[in-house]
């Protein structure tokens, strides 16, 4: 065909783009067409005189068309024609299969290299695709397990949960983010969020279902990070309160001159804030303070209780003094942080003659701290564990072993600290 012909017949068609079912147009005679004469005189230039235009349609959508010329005016017959649409419907057919073909593959590319699992099943459960998702998330590979009950990663107490599932995907329903947990093949539970889709065929009767599962562990550990730490704040700020009043109160009874007591509050209340600092991490979740001493460490929590230099000692300490693990620094200033604050808000510290005695000592590769209340009034024993024994029991475990006495006369605590952590 020549150029000038092609320009002529460059998007012209007898069908319009978004037409249906389209059928064959068959010209006997060009000369009678209804073209216009340019058109007319180039296609005759072409040495065509009579043509068919066949469509191609995907789905009975139109893809394109092929053509057929003959040289002088034609008659098509019955048989030409049905020749025409057999072999457009095989060229359609075959687009369409290609297509299909290549949508696959290109699906399959996609489902492979999901980070989710992605899992087929037919409608009793059993499975009939897997992807490599599944296989990291549950542990067992695709050989393994196609062709075997889903109920394999089912725990026996959610095995009603998915039948529930199953049920609704015959009902053509869809199930969405739904939060739940499964067995892993070394017998471990791993937490998800589970999407269900049903799988339809042709006639749209349900064949099988779709689960897209993701694991929800990594967001699991940081929503109860983030909660343990909404807890800790807020009991840090509560005892902060009831630690400043404790300050105020006395300090008001050794001020002579509200110039006195502004200086005795805010000498404490800065003391404070140091010890404070101690039982912080820095963003990399190191201690902020990597070097101290035993001594140094318990001078710095009580310092905001002292009283003025002549005055009682509110707290005194005796025995052996040797260096602190960076790693211990947090969890022992936790621990001595919060017997400070019992103290000062129900102990001895909360009495003006009140104070604490600490002694160290190293027994048996142990180093021990006994923490001794004196002056105060009779401590009362709780069974009830709120957020402070929590905090201790937590900080006690990293450490070594806490013991209290809840005696008439004085708490008494003694904590056992591994002696090799200390020389480490």
């Amino acid at each position: 065909m020549s150029e000038e012909y092609r320009k002529a017949v460059n998007g012209h068609t007898p069908w319009t783009s978004d037409q249906r079912d389209a059928k064959p147009i068959f010209v006997e005679d060009i000369r009678f067409s209804g073209e216009s004469q340019q058109l007319i005189e180039t296609v005759l230039g072409e040495g065509i005189e009579a043509l068919a235009f066949i469509p191609l349609a995907s789905s009975r959508e139109l893809i394109g068309k092929f053509m057929v010329y003959y040289p002088a005016p034609h008659s098509f017959t019955d048989r030409e024609r049905e020749l025409a649409l057999t072999i457009a419907r095989q060229l359609g057919f075959a687009i369409e299969r290609d297509q299909a073909e290549t949508t696959a593959a290109r699906l399959s590319a996609l489902v492979e290299s999901s980070d989710d699992a992605i899992i087929a099943t037919d409608p009793d459960g059993i499975v009939t695709d897997w992807n490599r998702g599944a296989e990291r998330l549950y542990g067992y590979p695709r050989a393994e397990i196609v062709g075997r009950s889903l109920m394999l990663l089912i725990p026996p107490d959610r095995r009603n949960e998915d039948r529930e599932i199953l049920a609704r995907i015959r009902d053509g329903e869809h199930v969405e983010h739904f939060e739940t947990v499964r067995l892993r093949k070394d017998g471990s539970i791993v937490p998800i969020s589970l999407t269900v889709s049903p799988i339809a065929d042709a006639s749209g009767a349900i064949v099988g279902a779709s689960k897209i599962a993701r694991g929800i562990s990594e967001r699991l550990r940081a929503q109860e990070q983030r909660e343990i730490l909404l807890r800790e704040m807020d009991h840090r700020v509560k005892n902060l309160f009831a630690i400043a009043s404790s300050i105020v109160k006395l300090s008001a009874s050794a001020a002579e001159t509200p110039a006195a007591l502004a200086s005795i509050v805010s000498d404490r209340l800065g003391a404070l804030a140091r010890a404070h600092a101690l039982t912080m991490l820095t963003s990399g979740g190191r201690s902020a303070q990597v070097s101290t001493s035993l001594h140094t460490l318990v001078n710095a929590i009580l310092a905001p209780y002292r009283h003025a230099a002549d005055e009682h000692p509110r707290f005194a300490i005796t025995g052996i003094d040797i260096p602190v693990p960076a790693a211990m620094i947090t969890p022992l200033s936790l621990l001595l942080h919060e017997f400070a604050t019992n103290a000062a808000k129900h102990g001895s510290l909360s009495a003006a003659a009140g104070s604490i005695e600490i002694a160290c000592a190293n027994r048996d590769g142990k180093v021990l701290i006994q923490w001794r209340e004196v002056g105060g009034p009779p401590p009362v024993a709780t069974e009830e564990e709120g957020f402070g024994s929590r905090l201790v029991r937590v900080a006690a475990s990293q450490l070594g072993r806490v013991e209290r006495n809840w005696d008439p006369a004085g708490v008494t605590i003694e904590i056992t600290l591994d002696g090799e952590r200390f020389s480490a």
